[in-house]
Parts: structure tokens; sequence; C-alpha cells
């Protein structure tokens, strides 16, 4: 597996993390709950971003890391 392969991987995980936080956050009932997770849901947004910033960096730089 390439480095992009891996680095678009982790990508589509965070984003799965993403919502599973947003879902919880949601459908919890104690409000310190909520609260937590919808924190933990900003930090791992905040992440995602900075990976999919990576991968297009990545694909600009690099042709061999682009999406065909």
């Amino acid at each position: 597996m390439t480095v992009a392969s891996n680095v678009k991987q982790t990508l589509a995980s965070l984003k799965g993390l993403e919502s599973q936080l947003s879902t919880f956050a949601l459908n919890s009932m104690e409000e310190e709950a909520q609260k937590k997770f919808h924190e933990a849901m900003v930090l791992v947004g905040q992440i995602k971003n900075d990976i999919q910033l990576r991968v297009y960096a990545m694909e600009r730089e690099e042709n061999e890391y682009s999406s065909s």
C-alpha cells in the first residue's frame, strides 16, 4: 500500500469516526456526555481537515499520488 493510500484510508476512517461521535453526541442522554462527544467530534474534524489538506498537497506535488 502506498503512502497516499494509507493517508486516504486514514482520512476515510476519520470521517467515519467524526460521524459516529456526532451520533453519540446527539443520542446521549447526559449533558456532560453530549459535551464530551461534541468536543471529540470537533477535534477529530480539525484533524480530518488537516489530513485532507495533506492529501491535496500530495496530489499536487506528486503525480504518482494523484487519483486516477
